[in-house]
């Protein structure tokens, strides 16, 4: 099995907040699983789609994590691999930690360790 355990999170810049909250509960047919002023999170079949209000999330665009065991160990290994480190590992709650680097070509790469992830096999 490789580092990358297949994709978990996109998170989308919100500026407007509740505009994107209750657009996005309408076209998913369903309310947030985590709705704070900082972050709402929507559970779509296992995988999440987060809205972040931070301004300076605007400037980064999307972010894609992809799901690893350890996010240390995975982190060690990107950067090991090439990849030139972005965030550190951090722990955002709950037990959920993610970091990020930049592959070769410069792209951010979003790592995500959630124990409340139900892998499908």
């Amino acid at each position: 099995m490789g580092v990358l355990l297949g994709l978990r999170t996109v998170i989308y810049p919100a500026g407007d907040l509740e505009g994107a909250k209750a657009w996005y509960a309408s076209v998913l047919g369903s309310a947030p699983y985590f709705d704070e002023p900082f972050y709402v999170g929507f559970d779509v079949d296992g995988y999440e789609l987060g809205l972040d209000p931070d301004p300076e999330a605007a400037a980064g665009g999307p972010r894609t994590y992809w799901g690893v065991e350890d996010a240390g160990a995975a982190l060690g290994e990107l950067l090991d691999r090439g990849a030139r480190p972005h965030t550190e590992v951090t722990e955002v709650g709950g037990g959920i930690k993610v970091a990020a680097v930049l592959d070769p070509s410069g792209h951010i790469l979003g790592i995500i360790e959630n124990p409340h992830f139900a892998r499908r096999d």
